[in-house]
């Protein structure tokens, strides 16, 4: 019919590539109000974010549809056709992969955020940035493979060879790899969590500032940032003070004189700890006479606090208060001093 009004086969292909076009870009608009409308009365967000992500594949949809129904109409020899086609299926393929991702990040991964929101899990960012490359990545593989067969080209010996070949990948990042199932095992495992104060040794301590997939980061309390990778911290013994719980004991060390009054040194001391503003009333506190020193009694203080964050205040109370009290009491405290005798001849 159309050959009637515009002999030309190329004309005569623009003007339905134009039309098709226009038919198809009209019904996506008013499909794409329909939509918004009928979403509107909706609680979840997902199905307006969905709407919006998927409005340029299928604006490419009807694009290659259109350049499809416009190429029929030329005369084309059949191996032309045939890459003509392919290009479009291959397009088509491709942004078809990408709007199944979508659908299953929007609609699965945001369920499974909500959810491990609701339910107050410790489990990091991470974790869910993992799985969403990983598929990412399986559907890229999928529809690559996928084209390779509609182009005719063998994916046997590709598979084959892409085998060896992330073999040898493999080899290779192999301390990279480890550095990140190490990272994926501290989070699952729940041994260390962000914010959780950590000691590793005398000299690194500190807290946990991010868990990431190759390395932990840790603060220091003189704001300093130390990098571990995640397989050596996996491997260390770690002290984490936040677990099983925040609340944590402080000890205070201190010393008076020979000849002083053991129960009266006591019991000045504990009643000092337990004025403290942070300490807490359970577990009792106590003092306990740990010691005959050389030049000294020995004495520990016991008491705990809430928070781990709330020592340093505590032990700078704590010194104040018991050094004050036994300075009024006139009670020795003892320090470093040396003898000097002279002999006469």
């Amino acid at each position: 019919m159309l050959e009637q009004y515009f002999p030309n086969e190329y004309l005569r292909a623009f003007v339905v590539l134009a039309l098709s076009l226009i038919i198809l870009r009209v019904a996506l608009t008013i499909g794409y109000v329909v939509l918004k409308f009928l979403t509107r009365k909706t609680k979840t967000d997902a199905d307006d974010l969905l709407i919006e992500k998927s409005r340029n594949p299928l604006t490419l949809w009807f694009l290659l549809i259109s350049i499809r129904l416009g190429v029929e109409e030329l005369t084309l020899s059949e191996s032309v056709t045939r890459v003509v086609e392919t290009s479009i299926t291959t397009l088509i393929v491709i942004s078809l992969a990408y709007v199944v991702y979508l659908i299953l990040d929007i609609i699965i991964f945001r369920a499974i955020k909500k959810l491990a929101k609701r339910t107050k899990t410790d489990i990091d960012d991470g974790i869910f940035t993992i799985v969403q490359n990983a598929l990412r990545v399986a559907f890229f593989v999928l529809a690559f493979i996928y084209v390779l067969d509609l182009w005719g080209i063998q994916i046997g010996p590709f598979l084959a060879g892409l085998g060896i070949a992330g073999l040898a990948v493999a080899l290779a990042l192999q301390p990279t790899l480890s550095n990140i199932f190490s990272g994926v095992a501290l989070i699952l495992d729940k041994t260390v969590r962000v914010g959780d104060l950590v000691y590793l040794d005398a000299e690194t301590k500190g807290t946990i500032e991010k868990i990431g997939f190759r390395s932990t980061k840790i603060k220091t309390a003189d704001n300093e940032l130390i990098i571990i990778p995640n397989s050596k911290l996996s491997d260390s013994k770690i002290q984490n003070i936040a677990l099983p719980e925040p609340k944590s004991r402080v000890v205070i060390p201190f010393s008076v004189g020979y000849g002083s009054n053991i129960e009266k040194v006591k019991k000045i001391v504990l009643k000092e700890i337990s004025s403290i503003k942070k300490a807490c009333k359970n577990p009792k506190h106590s003092v306990q006479f740990v010691n005959m020193n050389t030049s000294s009694l020995d004495f520990k203080a016991y008491f705990f606090v809430d928070h781990y964050d709330d020592r340093s205040d505590a032990i700078d109370e704590a010194n104040t208060k018991i050094y004050n009290a036994l300075n009024k009491a006139k009670i020795e405290i003892p320090f470093p001093q040396l003898d000097v005798r002279l002999k006469k001849k």
